[in-house]
């Protein structure tokens, strides 16, 4: 698939199965195939999240390394788009 996009990603720790199979997932699209990583934390904080740190560190520095960040500040939009009753 040409994009892949993860939603909340890391809202909390990765367990070690799948942290194998981020790695492989993220490890094949480098440099081949567009991803979009939203997550409410700051990247600074997904290392730890991720686990061990010689995977944490592959996969960092695949989604880090040559990447597009947007960091949005201010309110939810939720409540702007929250239907009158």
């Amino acid at each position: 698939m040409d994009l892949l996009i993860l939603d909340d990603f890391c809202l909390k720790p990765i367990e070690p199965q799948s942290r194998a199979m981020l790695l492989d997932i993220i490890d094949d699209r480098h440099a081949n195939k567009s991803t979009v990583i939203v997550s409410q934390l700051p990247v600074n904080k997904w290392h730890e999240l991720i686990g061990e740190p010689t995977i944490a560190d592959a996969i960092m520095d695949r989604l880090v390394n040559g990447s597009y960040r947007i960091n949005l500040k201010g309110e939810s939009m939720r409540k702007f788009l929250k239907k009158e009753d």
